[in-house]
């Protein structure tokens, strides 16, 4: 899906939004290898793929979202909007990632996934986290986009709702599967975009 909705870019501004069905395909594969690592006890294997994983999952999503949504934007007032949502996000990412490098990350296999992270499930830090990474999408001129964000926030509540404990774990595996709605933004929203073109011409 990485793969396919990277061959449907038209501008280099649309690659890292496109990036991202590649970039959750990468971060599912980590935490696969991390399932791995407790199945055949390899300790260094899963401290690794642990701080991998919670890299991609507290640093990069809430900066890469908003920047990418950001690029592709063309409305000037949604664009200024969204860059409200960057630098939270931002602030959010470095923020986590001070925690990351001060403190210990360790993971639980169970029936799913557990990570401690010692500052994450504070309820502001939670908040503007997921303005970030979905209500950032609610700005968008692109209504595909716009979907992105609402099923993005959807799928939040119900793996906080079923899956308390390891919510993370199973919020990113649900995330993996909105690269369907980013593959429609660029098979649709750029034939539509170009068809207008052709017909302006």
């Amino acid at each position: 899906m990485g793969v396919a909705t990277l061959r449907k870019v038209q501008r280099r501004a649309e690659i890292p939004f496109a990036m991202i069905p590649l970039l959750f395909g990468l971060q599912q594969i980590i935490e696969g290898t991390l399932w791995l690592s407790f199945r055949f006890d390899v300790p260094l294997l899963n401290v690794t793929m642990t701080y991998l994983f919670t890299l991609f999952s507290h640093v990069l999503w809430p900066m890469f979202v908003p920047f990418s949504i950001g690029l592709v934007e063309v409305v000037p007032w949604r664009r200024r909007v969204i860059s409200v949502f960057l630098f939270i996000g931002t602030a959010v990412g470095l923020y986590l990632l001070y925690f990351i490098v001060r403190f210990p990350i360790t993971s639980e296999a169970d029936a799913h996934m557990i990570y401690i992270f010692p500052d994450f499930h504070k309820p502001p830090v939670l908040a503007l986290y997921v303005a970030a990474t979905c209500v950032c999408g609610f700005f968008s001129s692109h209504r595909i986009i716009n979907l992105f964000g609402v099923l993005a926030l959807l799928l939040f509540i119900v793996a906080y709702w079923f899956y308390t404990v390891a919510f993370f774990s199973v919020w990113c595996f649900f995330a993996a599967i909105l690269s369907v709605v980013i593959y429609l933004h660029f098979r649709f929203g750029n034939e539509r975009a170009s068809d207008l073109s052709y017909q302006r011409a």
